[in-house]
């Protein structure tokens, strides 16, 4: 875990995977904190590089200060942890109040999202005064009291079945957190609303409940589907309010298949140039691509183009295949070809996260495959740019 000034505040954050991955976001439920991911991560880090943190006075981040919190405030939070990892455009998954930050995202900053799942939220969650009387009772009689009554509607019973550990777990954690912060946070739910502020945003939006939500209902979800402008809904039989804890393979699933780059009828109309884009600038850098860019004359612009929808639209964006699975492959067949993209691409399976000892069977398999003499280049070439320790 790491930590991040933002306006003041210690923010608990976690940055986890290759930087030449997509970046998702990820915000966590009221009254809980980011260890809500915890076992969806094994299943998004292969592809995604992840974030997650801590709302105000959640988990280990540092309680608000005195004037009420706002949902701009919270998504600017997200936006400076997404500043921090690099990345100008990013995936986003939010349940419960975190579908509130994704809401604001949407409605204030959708140049920045390449897609949003929002999952047992709403534009409207309860109403003014169900909130005002609970942020009453948490300064009142705190959160470690109040967390037997409220924990048990995060889950299904089925879920409290299946694990009866799980209520005590999570009324400890909820217990530990900063009681005005989360008052503050209860105030700011029954404040605020999306009405009228999603339809019409240039976003790829998927929605997730639960059947057995009592804080979120599926008419909540649908509600918030209408506005926008009839998103698709997901309603998962049988769970509640936090799916990533009570299903976390299935959510991850579903995540994953929101994220993945939509690669359309690749014989008839192939990959569009601006997702390719996207796709090189990750794995190769921003100012790699840049340089491609400014150094394109009329002569290889065209070709500059072809390489971006084809090589990194149409193959590296396709999930088929990890983007280190592709490194390796990549570096291999150059290796074996003695080509000059060697170079580049020996840098880009570091900046990937190879192993040194990855990167040595993959050039072993060269020299069997496809001869001595090109593994024994490319081993040089990989010393000289810094792959391996002097002996």
């Amino acid at each position: 875990m790491a930590f991040l000034n933002i306006n003041g505040r210690s923010v608990a954050y976690r940055l986890l995977g290759s930087e030449a991955n997509p970046l998702v976001v990820l915000a966590h439920p009221l009254g809980m904190s980011q260890a809500v991911w915890d076992d969806v991560l094994p299943a998004l880090l292969p592809r995604y590089r992840v974030l997650t943190w801590d709302l105000p006075g959640h988990g280990a981040s540092q309680a608000w200060g005195e004037r009420p919190v706002t949902p701009v405030d919270l998504a600017a939070e997200a936006l400076a942890l997404a500043d921090l990892a690099g990345a100008e455009r990013f995936h986003f998954a939010g349940t419960s109040i975190g579908g509130v930050v994704g809401q604001q995202l949407i409605s204030e900053h959708a140049e920045r999202l390449l897609s949003a799942t929002l999952t047992n939220t709403g534009a409207v969650i309860g109403n003014a005064e169900l909130w005002n009387t609970r942020a009453g009772r948490i300064r009142q009689e705190g959160l470690a009291a109040m967390s037997e009554e409220i924990v048990p509607r995060w889950f299904a019973p089925a879920c409290f079945e299946a694990e009866p550990a799980l209520k005590a777990g999570w009324c400890t954690q909820m217990g530990r957190g900063d009681d005005d912060a989360y008052a503050r946070l209860c105030e700011m739910l029954g404040s605020h609303a999306f009405t009228g502020k999603l339809s019409g945003k240039p976003v790829k939006v998927q929605l997730l409940g639960g059947s057995e939500d009592l804080a979120t209902p599926p008419a909540t979800l649908e509600a918030l589907a209408a506005e926008l402008d009839g998103a698709p809904l997901e309603i998962l039989e049988g769970v509640g309010h936090v799916p990533s804890v009570e299903v976390p393979g299935l959510f991850a699933e579903k995540l994953l298949a929101v994220m993945a780059v939509d690669l359309g009828d690749v014989g008839h109309q192939g990959v569009d140039y601006a997702t390719g884009l996207e796709t090189r600038k990750q794995v190769l850098g921003e100012a790699h691509v840049a340089r491609s860019t400014e150094n394109a004359t009329s002569l290889d612009a065209p070709f500059q183009q072809m390489i971006t929808r084809l090589a990194w639209g149409e193959l590296w964006s396709n999930d088929d295949l990890t983007r280190r699975e592709r490194s390796m492959i990549t570096t291999g067949i150059l290796a074996a070809l003695g080509r000059e993209e060697l170079t580049l691409h020996l840098k880009t399976a570091k900046r990937i996260g190879l192993t040194e000892a990855e990167l040595r069977q993959v050039l072993m398999h060269v020299a069997i495959y496809g001869g001595v003499p090109a593994a024994n280049h490319a081993f040089a070439l990989a010393k000289e740019l810094g792959w391996g320790d002097a002996r």
